[in-house]
C-alpha cells in the first residue's frame, strides 16, 4: 500500500521527462524506431526523414513510386502508429 506521498517509478519517470522537456524527443526516437522495424528494411532504404509535431507524423520519401503508395497507406500508418504509441498520439501524416 501506498503512502500519501510516494509515486510510483514509471510516474516520476513521466514527471521528469516532461521537466526536462524531453519527452518529445523520446517519443519521436520510439517512432522512428517503430517505423523501421514495422516497414522493413526496404521501405526503410528509401525513408530519410522522420518526425512528430504536434500529433503529426511527417515522412520524408525518396523513392516517388514508394511516395505515391503510403500515400495511399495514411490511415493504416496512423492505426500502426497509435497502436504503438497510444490512441491519438498521431492524427495526421504528412509524406514529402
Amino acid at each position: 500500500m501506498r503512502k500519501n506521498n510516494e509515486v510510483s517509478i514509471a510516474d516520476a519517470l513521466e514527471a521528469m521527462l516532461k521537466e526536462l522537456k524531453l519527452k518529445s524527443r523520446l517519443d519521436e526516437t520510439r517512432v522512428q524506431t517503430i517505423w523501421r522495424e514495422r516497414m522493413g528494411k526496404s521501405i526503410s532504404t528509401y525513408t530519410s526523414e522522420i518526425s512528430v509535431r504536434k500529433k503529426t507524423l511527417y515522412l520524408t520519401i525518396l523513392s516517388a513510386p514508394l511516395k505515391q503508395e503510403l500515400s495511399y497507406s495514411k490511415e493504416k500508418i496512423i492505426e500502426l502508429m497509435n497502436r504503438e504509441m497510444g490512441d491519438g498520439f498521431i492524427e495526421e501524416v504528412v509524406i514529402q
